[in-house]
């Protein structure tokens, strides 16, 4: 019988614009000044539902695209989002060519939970993650969550994380799901 649980997975390689990028031994990356940063060969057969972590700090949105072989998809993203800001609370609903995680909005830190459903089987993929970072208008915390679809019935092997103007520093790691 298998065992449930989250099964962290190491990157087939990692792409980069920025300073540094690296694999650790246990398949998290470490990465240092840049945008984007893409982790190629996370998703495959093994897993049908995955877990992201990401810990960053930077100064703009981070958002994301699927990725084949490198390649972002950027059309048929739509996002819902809730997002609480001291006594304010927003929501929207957009059709997108990317993904908002969430925002840092000074030089700050920002965390994430993204779980991806099915993003490697040709069908639509479905996503669902919450972020939280520090709210200097607060000051305290501002929280996203995000629920949003991806409408190309391709299969993707990766993920490209980006912000979208800045560079950003953290670590990310990627979790398959037992079936």
């Amino acid at each position: 019988m298998s065992k449930n649980g989250l099964i962290l997975l190491t990157p087939t390689s990692i792409a980069y614009t920025g300073t540094s990028a690296t694999i650790s031994a246990n398949g998290s990356v470490s990465f240092s000044a840049v945008s984007p940063i893409t982790l190629n060969g996370v998703f495959t057969g093994d897993y049908d539902n995955y877990r992201l972590v990401i810990w960053a700090t930077g100064s703009a949105g981070v958002s994301f695209q699927l990725t084949s072989s490198g390649t972002p998809s950027a059309t048929g993203y739509t996002r819902q989002y809730l997002q609480a800001d001291g006594t304010t609370v927003n929501a929207a609903r957009a059709s997108q060519t990317s993904v908002n995680l969430f925002a840092i909005l000074q030089p700050q830190t920002g965390g994430q939970i993204l779980d991806l459903y099915g993003p490697y089987l040709s069908q639509p993929t479905a996503t669902r993650n919450v972020g939280v970072n520090y709210d200097d208008v607060g000051p305290g915390a501002r929280i996203f969550d995000v629920a949003s679809t991806h409408s190309v019935t391709s299969s993707y092997d990766g993920i490209s994380i980006f912000q979208s103007s800045s560079t950003m520093s953290g670590r990310i790691a990627v979790y398959g799901m037992r079936k």
